[in-house]
């Protein structure tokens, strides 16, 4: 209870409950207490301010580096340049482990709140002394700006978390300054959550098929599993929005299920040497019942594990490699193939095929929708190719939508591709009379 705290104090008379033991700040109830008491003595002329909140961006690689002291060190650094920053009438106080809370009382404008954001980053960007050697910190930094009579404390500090959220899914050592269009894109991201959440409690999102084929013969060889979702009041959303919205608020596990539970209904319908290929999102290859879900899927459907391939992008790798491994190691150990899909795209992409085993490379589109005219990204694509072939792994060409594309990938001596020059996504059905239709005319082609 916060009350039972109230009269600790240290010998100077500080209220210890207030204040931060490892920086001398204030607290997140100081904090609180500060911005309750300015919207209080501006209440009948709510004159505009600004609330700050800066979080240290690559914090905890750097305190596993160097160990918990130097970490402590870094943050007491922190706390001193942010109090040298501001003048007396600002409020610094730190609110979590590496996030602090800045409260400008005469910064009343969006630019001057950026402007100022963007000095306190410039600060704590300098080197920082960790024992006999420097290390180096970013900064992002998410502020709201008080200016209407119903704000509350509450409501300044999650806005300014808002906008600390897009700050960091931008880059390192950005501002941003919460706005009224962000306020909207908020308020409609809750609703597609809370739709979503309907939708995947109800069965309502269903994997569409995309063809995969054999790029010499045009055989086909298999299909990729996409999302797609049609709600009846928001109308259809692009899964380019609901997957990010479903991993960021919890619900890509269930969703994954749901749609690996479909599309292995839909595939068992296939002829067995068709596979199918799905998605592994970021926080599947952090779980560790990510393997064990999938096989009860496939058990439960009673599509053959060899018949699985599951594709990973880099990114979700580089979160935890360490559980990446386990869970690849866990799905090959079944029969499940692993394909490491975008690649060209992430960061290091050559140090993590040395570091695992992947039965399959997916050359993203960005390199195959340049090959005719990009002598750089043809270089690309010839060089992954080679790499691959000495690797004795796989290789598909995303996004192929002419034939001279497909032409050129054949006489680098690339296998597979997909695209739109071969189907667009379609629905179980179409996919079952698709794959009906395609093996009619190879028949047909064979007997001629």
């Amino acid at each position: 209870m916060p009350g039972q705290f109230a009269h600790i104090a240290s010998q100077d008379g500080t209220d210890l409950s207030y204040t931060d033991a490892l920086t001398g700040l204030g607290n997140i109830k100081r904090f609180f207490d500060k911005v309750d008491r300015l919207i209080q003595d501006r209440a009948e002329d709510p004159a505009p301010f600004t609330v700050c909140i800066v979080d240290l961006d690559g914090f905890k690689p750097i305190n596993d580096l160097f160990g918990r002291k130097a970490g402590d060190d870094i943050l007491q650094q922190v706390a001193s340049r942010l109090k040298a920053a501001v003048d007396n009438n600002a409020t610094v106080a730190r609110i979590g482990a590496d996030e602090f809370a800045v409260l400008l009382p005469l910064t009343f404008s969006e630019d001057s709140a950026f402007e100022r954001a963007r000095m306190l980053i410039e600060v704590l960007s300098a080197p920082y002394d960790v024992g006999e050697r420097m290390a180096r910190l970013s900064a992002s930094v998410g502020c709201s700006l008080y200016g209407a009579g119903d704000d509350t404390t509450e409501v300044l500090l999650s806005k300014a978390e808002s906008a600390l959220y897009h700050a960091k899914h931008s880059g390192r050592g950005v501002v941003i300054v919460y706005t009224s269009e962000m306020e909207e894109a908020a308020k409609r991201v809750t609703r597609i959550e809370q739709a979503l959440r309907r939708a995947v409690a109800a069965s309502e999102v269903e994997p569409f098929f995309q063809p995969i084929v054999d790029l010499e013969t045009r055989r086909l060889i298999g299909f990729e599993a996409l999302a797609r979702w049609t709600d009846p009041d928001l109308g259809a959303i692009s899964p380019a929005v609901f997957i990010p919205i479903a991993e960021d608020r919890g619900i890509i596990g269930q969703l994954s299920q749901l749609l690996l539970r479909k599309a292995a209904e839909a595939a068992r319908t296939w002829p067995d040497e068709l596979f199918l290929s799905f998605n592994l999102s970021p926080s599947q290859l952090v779980d560790q019942n990510t393997g064990s879900q999938i096989l009860s899927t496939l058990e439960m459907t009673g599509l053959d594990p060899r018949r699985l391939e599951v594709e990973i992008t880099e990114t979700g790798l580089m979160s935890d490699p360490a559980s990446a491994e386990k869970i690849m190691n866990h799905l090959r150990a079944n029969g499940i193939r692993v394909a490491l899909d975008d690649f060209g795209t992430g960061q290091s992409s050559l140090g993590r095929l040395r570091e695992f085993h992947f039965d399959k490379l997916k050359i993203d589109r960005a390199f195959v929708s340049c090959i005719l005219t990009d002598r750089p990204s043809e270089h690309i694509i010839r060089a992954i190719l080679a790499m691959c072939e000495g690797l004795g792994m796989d290789v598909v060409a995303e996004g192929i939508e002419e034939e001279e594309q497909a032409s050129k990938l054949v006489r680098f001596g690339c296998q597979s591709g997909q695209g739109y020059l071969f189907g667009r996504p379609a629905d179980a059905e179409q996919t079952l009379a698709f794959v009906r239709h395609s093996y009619q005319m190879w028949h047909a082609a064979r007997i001629a």
